[in-house]
């Protein structure tokens, strides 16, 4: 569905990213990585789904990064037909004890290089097409982006300002072919909630797997986690034909989180 397509997902070389990418790729989609960690095993498990795969370590904190990755992308493949912006991190205190570098910190990967990523993208998505456009704007969002939890002042901020600026990017291309919206997961098992469980099994001094029940049953009534291949499987219906009129949603991927 997807083949002669690029698609650039920020966070990619684990968690949710990585699975929104191998989605993406299984429909044909070439794929361009962006994170940190391990590069080499991402790249094969792209690779080894017939498609073309680039990488690049731009820090989502810093505009002329990304503004760098950008252009290799355009360089490699012509352009972004699909952009992803999942890059986030996480740091949980009180206002009164947040430190000031770590609310710098998220806001600037966690929203504002979503900003920065879809400007630069935006020129070529509106020229394609002989000028009607297509593309294809999904921003990865959380539960926190439609309520709040204690102790994650920046990341609900963030969350919240990614919903926000989905629906305005999704307002001012709602007459061309390029869509955007939100995916707005509860709780992944990535390595950012794994360090959750693992606090929280240290604090009350239970297993892991109690740990996980305990953080599940706070907010989450299925009681199961969301995975990466799911939340992929949502990205691809946004990029198809189906999603075509599906413009400006939040939609939560969350056990029912928000439902109560």
């Amino acid at each position: 569905m997807l083949k002669g397509k690029t698609a650039l997902v920020t966070g990619s070389t684990s968690g949710i990213g990585l699975g929104i990418a191998k989605a993406l790729a299984a429909q044909g989609a070439n794929i361009v990585l962006n994170g940190f960690g391990d590069v080499d095993g991402p790249k094969a498990q792209i690779a080894a789904l017939g498609v073309e795969v680039a990488y690049h370590g731009a820090d989502m904190s810093k505009p002329a990064d990304i503004e760098d990755m950008m252009k290799f992308a355009a360089a490699k493949f012509s352009r972004v037909d699909i952009l992803v912006n999942n890059a986030g991190i996480q740091h949980v205190a009180r206002i009164e004890n947040f430190p000031v570098e770590k609310w710098d910190a998220i806001i600037a990967i966690n929203l504002s290089s979503a900003f920065h990523a879809t400007r630069l993208a935006l020129p070529a998505m509106q020229a394609a097409d002989s000028g009607k456009g297509w593309g294809r704007i999904i921003n990865i969002a959380s539960a926190h982006g439609l309520v709040g939890s204690p102790e994650k002042s920046a990341y609900v901020a963030a969350k919240h300002g990614i919903v926000g600026l989905t629906k305005v990017t999704a307002l001012e291309n709602a007459t061309s072919g390029i869509t955007c919206n939100a995916i707005c997961p509860g709780w992944v098992l990535t390595p950012l909630v794994q360090k959750q469980v693992d606090a929280k099994a240290a604090e009350g001094g239970i297993s892991n797997e109690e740990a996980m029940q305990h953080l599940l049953g706070e907010k989450e009534p299925s009681l199961q986690f969301t995975t990466p291949e799911e939340l992929g499987a949502l990205a691809v219906f946004f990029c198809s034909p189906a999603g075509n009129n599906v413009r400006g949603v939040a939609w939560n991927m969350d056990g029912g989180w928000v439902a109560q």
